[in-house]
């Protein structure tokens, strides 16, 4: 992956991201035994709140201190800052939080520490199954699953009640309910999701293909250029040129920008993330009080299937304090932390026991109709080489969805590149 980037570029980007984690708060000062850096993706919602997490650690852990490091925005800027870093064998950070799709990655690559025996039994029953399958490697934990994300589908409750129909179930009801609902209220669009190509496509994609059966590999071989595929890919474009119930915007779209479609009231249908529905019900959303959640549909005859997504926490193979990280990981990954950050910034839990927690029930009413979704959210290939594959998913599934090639023929080019990487035989 390295070899994309110009070598002066990677020195220029190593310099400034290790610059930026070798200034390390409390050094020096006295009455602090350990200093443990935690890099992460910025944390939204109020800051403070976080800081206060952290802040409980410390004074439950007298001699330990968190000095925490928020990385770009960009989850691909945070991925080539751990690549460049973790290879260097840097041990200016502890403490990491990693995409889903990177744990394998980093584990084959030797700059993760076994965690297998930091959780107990009885709590890694508790963690949903899909996050668990992610971050292990050849038989091992890698990382601690932090928070969880599934695709969902989002719907306008108001306008489903005007005409009498159920969230559907499957695409075509998804279909027939968008047109009858479009050809009577003018200026809407009919269902908007994630289609511009980048890493979100591929999510969006995937559950297509499983909801009709397909995948992406089995047993080890690349199955993309299936029948089941290319049905799933067929229809994702006829959504836009033979339906017509998702604008040719779609290409273009997000996960902000279809939300600021559908939350300003202009979308019958969203695919999104968890994430989306407390910023619905704020004072002054204009669709507050009028947004249902339900699973994706998926094709008669299949089940519904999302795609998994979240955060976890690892640690640096070559951390000079892995004791004090690992009080870290578990400390910020158990199951009070867990509810702390479900209430304050909003993330969910991958502990299965806090969907039914009264608390959060109460203050968060969405979070119980979760359980189930997140339950059968699947990962994405679970593969050392999954970066690899999406670059090539990525550019053959737009090209598929935006009318350049045929379905069919992207599949195909997409499973052979991906046999290449992998060093499959067809």
């Amino acid at each position: 992956m390295l070899t994309k980037f110009p070598l002066i570029l990677l020195l220029c980007l190593s310099l400034f991201y290790c610059a930026a984690c070798t200034k390390t708060p409390h050094d020096g000062e006295k009455g602090s035994d350990v200093t443990i850096v935690f890099t992460h993706g910025k944390i939204p919602g109020d800051y403070e709140q976080f800081k206060r997490i952290l802040r409980q650690f410390e004074r439950e852990n007298p001699g330990i201190r968190v000095a925490d490091r928020t990385l770009p925005s960009s989850t691909d800027e945070q991925h080539q800052f751990y690549v460049i870093n973790l290879d260097a064998g840097s041990k200016d950070f502890d403490v990491l939080s990693m995409d889903v799709i990177w744990v394998p990655e980093f584990a084959m690559a030797g700059w993760l520490r076994d965690v297998s025996g930091l959780l107990s039994e009885s709590e890694l029953d508790d963690i949903f199954p899909g996050p668990l399958e992610a971050v292990t490697y050849m038989g091992k934990r890698y990382a601690v699953p932090w928070y969880i994300d599934a695709g969902l589908l989002y719907y306008r409750k108001d306008l489903l009640d005007d005409i009498g129909a159920k969230p559907p179930k499957t695409w075509d009801e998804l279909v027939r309910t968008a047109r009858l609902i479009t050809e009577r209220s003018k200026g809407i669009y009919g269902f908007i999701w994630q289609g511009k190509q980048y890493e979100g496509l591929v999510c969006d994609v995937l559950e297509y293909l499983w909801s009709h059966g397909g995948n992406v590999l089995e047993n080890g071989k690349v199955v993309l250029h299936s029948p089941e595929n290319v049905r799933a890919l067929t229809f994702m474009r006829e959504l836009i040129v033979r339906d017509r119930v998702s604008p040719e915007i779609v290409t273009t779209l997000v996960e902000e920008s279809s939300r600021h479609i559908f939350g300003n009231g202009r979308a019958v249908f969203m695919r999104n993330w968890p994430y989306a529905w407390n910023i619905f019900e704020r004072d002054g959303s204009p669709v507050k009080g009028k947004i249902g959640v339900a699973a994706l549909p998926s094709a008669a005859g299949h089940p519904s299937a999302s795609t998994l997504g979240g955060w976890q926490i690892g640690i640096n193979r070559h951390s000079k304090h892995p004791d004090a990280a690992e009080r870290f990981v578990r400390f910020l990954t158990s199951r009070e932390s867990q509810k702390t950050l479900a209430l304050t910034v909003g993330y969910k839990p991958t502990r299965r026991s806090l969907y039914s927690d009264a608390d959060l029930k109460r203050q968060q009413p969405f979070i119980a109709s979760l359980h189930d979704i997140l339950l059968n959210a699947r990962p994405r290939p679970v593969s050392p080489y999954y970066m690899m594959m999406t670059q090539i998913l990525q550019p053959e599934f737009s090209a598929a969805i935006a009318g350049i090639k045929k379905p069919s023929d992207a599949l195909m080019s997409a499973e052979r590149q991906v046999q290449h990487v992998l060093g499959v035989r067809p």
